[in-house]
This record gives structure tokens, sequence and C-alpha cells, in this order.
């Protein structure tokens, strides 16, 4: 059997609403209880969430294809956009900001159409200066005739496991319009099948040079917000299909030999967005843990520069802070950080580990409370 894609029928994809319809009704639950608990929370915790949510997605969905983003730079440029209020200082990079705004348009703007403008858009976001790494590539464009056979491929470049090829170049205009025109189209198809079923085929078409297993998570977001009703976001898809990485490249690359029939693709999808549902639960405990603390700080005023190192310290901050940490973090001198650490330490908002001398770091007392 043939790629999906030059089967006679293709793109007439078809899958089976019975063998779905628990699982499917296991996820509407789970959306329905996660959007529940969040409707009684409070605007600033909702925000809150909602930052560490889309943090999460950006980040993820890059590191799925092996790129490492620097998640103060997608925080700060998260925040800023959606006009909420963080006190990181990171100075977000045009590749962050390019990937922040497709993010952002997708999951803000879901009810606006998809089209093939609105793609281009993204694509040209993704790669600000036109470039691939060290290669030259067509952005916001579809890929063009003399790029040559289109693999998909996971893994180190040169060592990379090849996972099927996707249809010529010459095909995509005809390709993409199939594919918005269903996207788009007002049938009964549940809106989380349909976020399934087009990520799937997005991913088979692959229309761009480079980007498109981040263009094709995007899209799923836009389906799974149109889904839920709401641009707030609570649970990262991107997150568990990072987790959950080679199983995800594997259904993709079982489903393009096995006929017209997705069921067992959704049948993952599913699943993969139910565990990234219960996720979300540990999202919302940080978030109500952070607002625990600041009230018991709030009692007595911290400075800025504490205010900051102890959020840092809340959001899970990598290795032990020092006073030259602290110093380089806020842009202090390392003596105004010694009496900062000491202000914290008396209040007991800090905790002197055990090594002194220059080996001298502190810990949160509140973490794990």
């Amino acid at each position: 059997m043939g790629y999906i894609h030059e089967l006679a029928d293709w793109p007439n994809l078809t899958w089976d609403d019975a063998r779905l319809s628990a699982l499917l009704a296991d996820v509407r639950h789970r959306q329905g209880r996660l959007l529940g608990r969040m409707e009684g929370l409070g605007f600033r915790l909702r925000s809150e969430a909602q930052l560490s949510t889309l943090t999460a997605d950006v980040v993820k969905s890059s590191a799925i294809e092996g790129e490492k983003l620097d998640a103060e730079e997608v925080r700060s440029s998260i925040a800023r956009r959606l006009g909420l209020e963080y006190a990181g200082a990171a100075v977000p990079s045009r590749n962050v900001e390019g990937i922040v705004e497709m993010m952002l348009d997708a999951t803000q703007r879901y009810i606006q159409p998809l089209t093939t403008e609105r793609l281009f858009g993204w694509h040209a976001a993704l790669f600000p200066t036109g470039r691939s790494g060290m290669h030259l590539i067509t952005v916001g464009a579809w890929r063009p005739i003399e790029a040559g056979a289109m693999q998909v491929v996971s893994g180190p470049i040169g060592r990379g496991n090849v996972h099927f090829e996707a249809p010529p170049a010459e095909r995509l205009e005809q390709e993409m319009t199939a594919f918005l025109a269903w996207f788009e189209s007002q049938d009964r198809v549940d809106p989380v099948v349909k976020a399934g079923v087009a990520h799937f085929w997005f991913v088979t078409i692959h229309p761009f040079e480079d980007g498109n297993g981040r263009i094709g998570r995007a899209i799923a977001d836009l389906g799974l917000a149109r889904a839920d009703g709401t641009a707030e976001r609570f649970y990262s898809m991107s997150s568990q299909i990072e987790a959950d990485r080679k199983d995800y490249y594997l259904q993709l690359e079982r489903g393009q030999r096995n006929g017209l029939d997705v069921t067992l693709w959704l049948e993952w999808f599913l699943g993969c967005l139910g565990r990234a549902i219960a996720k979300a639960d540990e999202t919302l405990s940080g978030v109500l843990h952070k607002a625990r603390v600041w009230e018991k700080l709030n009692h007595q005023p911290v400075s800025d520069r504490q205010r900051k190192i102890i959020n840092k310290l809340l959001d899970g901050f990598e290795g032990k802070l020092t006073s030259s940490k602290y110093a380089m973090l806020v842009k202090c001198s390392e003596d105004t950080a010694l009496r900062d650490i000491r202000v914290l330490v008396e209040r007991g908002v800090l905790l002197k580990n055990e090594a002194g001398g220059r080996s001298t770091s502190y810990t949160l007392a509140e973490q794990g409370a």
C-alpha cells in the first residue's frame, strides 16, 4: 500500500465514531470540569495559569522539533502581548517573538477563519530572517518545486528517522485549498475530532519547507480553542506531545500507510489530549501555591528586586540561588544582593543552605508547602 495521499479517494478521510465515543465523552467531560474550575478563580489567578500554559505550549512545541527556547523570553513576550503583569526582564529574540505571535494568533483569534494568507503570515513569523538554521528557505509561500521531495523526519540532522514522504510541490495549491475548505466547513464533526483530523491532514501535506510541525500543532490548538469556546488556554497539547514524542511520530507514520481510516490516529490524539488536560491540574496547583505564598508575604512589603527573585523561585528556578546569581538576575551589586537576601532570611522567606563560604546558597522556605 502506498502513502495515504497517493490513494485514489484521498483526501476523503474516515473514522469510526462509535469507537471514539467513549474517549471523546471523557475528554469533553475533562474539558468542562477544567474550565469550570478556572471560572471559579479570580482574574489574576486565571491569567497566571494561562501565562504558564501558553509559555509551556510555545517552548514544548519548539522542543519537539529539537529547538530550545528560553522560557523567560517566551513568558515575557506572551505577558506583554496579553497585557499581563510580569516582572521578568528577559528581552525576547526575534525568533521567540515570531513563534509567540503565531501561537497567540491561533488561540486568541480562534474565531477568525484559517486562510492561505493567515498560514503564510504564521510561516513568515516563524522564520523572520528567511532562513532555517543556515539555509535560505522560501518563506510565506508553499514549498517550491525546486526544493525537491519533502521527507518528514525526526531526530538529529544526518541521523534522522524518515517517517514518510509528503505530496509533491505541484499538488500543494489543490491540496491546501481542499484542506482549508474542509476546516472551515460547517459540518457536524465534533470540534475536538476536527482538531485531531486537521493536525494529521496538514502534517501529511507538509506544505512548507520547514515549520510544518509547529504550524500543524498551532492549527490543532486553534481547533481546540473552538471546541472550548474560549481564547483562555489552561492545558498544553504540545507539552503532552513532547512528553510522548516517540509515540507521536510513530502514530503519524503508521497513519500514512493505513488507508483512509484515521481512527487509530484519533484514538491516540484523544488519549494524548486527555493526559494534557490531566496535567493542567499540576499547573493549577502551582498557581494556587504561588498565590498562597504571596498572600503570606504581602503582610510586609518587599522590594521589586526581591519580588522578582521570589517569583523566579516559585516558577521553578534551575540550580541554586547564590548572591552572585541574585545580583546578575536583578542587575544590582553583590553587596546589595546580599543585603536583600539577609532581609528575606530574617523574615523566614529564604532558608540558608548548610554549605558555607563561596558555596552559600538559598532556597525558598515555602517551597513544597
